[in-house]
């Protein structure tokens, strides 16, 4: 009897047909698509992709900073750090592995199979790291830089934007202070009920810092942290 969280996972070589690379060396590409849970329970699998993940990280690090480099040249260092590391967090690499449709050919325990591992954020990111990695090892950095920079420059518009939410700012500053995270809280709700406006302030260790109003919660946040990044002269 075949065994069900393997039933519909998407071998390593279909893989690589279906996004246009072939790989040498297909153990790489199989390892990189390894879960330590599935090493724990087939004796077969010999290696997980954990140190395939700490490579790609350092692959990713280098080919979008080059990147960023190269297409932001007015752009200041702190704001490139930024962007790099919007670029790089799990909560992003789990997108572009979601966009490659990676999650089919995870190769999981079955523990983790079956309460959604295929589809999990870090797990994601993890193997789009790992995928990366064994990439550069089988086809080196060129390879890597042309199979990347597409995937860059979709986020790009959607990363650029990210950053500059303001309520992602007074985040950044509030923790550089180690001042916590900003609260925000609702005071008032006006208007009829097809016309509502939502007022709501923004505090920061306790101390009031903004205030904002909009049609919903979340434009009244903004609102409220970007009167709070211009009272705290932060623009």
């Amino acid at each position: 009897m075949p065994n069900s969280n393997l039933r519909d996972v998407e071998s390593a070589q279909d893989l690589s047909h279906r996004l246009g690379l072939s790989f040498s060396n297909l153990s790489l590409l199989i390892r990189a698509l390894t879960h330590d849970s599935y090493v724990n329970e087939h004796a077969q699998a010999v290696e997980d992709n954990e140190r395939l993940e700490f490579l790609g990280d350092a692959v990713l690090g280098l080919v979008v900073g080059e990147w960023l480099y190269h297409h932001f040249p007015e752009m200041p260092e702190g704001d490139l750090t930024k962007m790099l590391s919007a670029f790089v967090r799990n909560e992003q690499l789990a997108k572009f592995a979601r966009n490659l449709n990676l999650g089919r050919a995870l190769r999981l325990g079955r523990g983790i199979s079956l309460t959604g591992g295929h589809d999990r954020d870090r797990l994601l990111g993890c193997a789009f790291e790992a995928f990366v990695g064994a990439l550069y090892l089988d086809k080196g950095l060129a390879v890597v830089v042309k199979f990347i920079h597409p995937i860059l420059e979709e986020a790009r518009a959607s990363v650029l934007n990210e950053i500059n939410d303001p309520k992602s700012r007074l985040q950044d500053w509030s923790q550089a202070q180690k001042k916590g995270s900003p609260h925000y809280r609702v005071v008032n709700v006006v208007g009829p009920d097809h016309a509502v406006v939502f007022e709501v302030v923004v505090e920061i260790a306790g101390d009031l810092q903004g205030k904002g109003s909009g049609t919903s919660k979340k434009h009244a946040e903004h609102a409220a942290a970007q009167d709070a990044l211009k009272n705290l002269r932060i623009m």
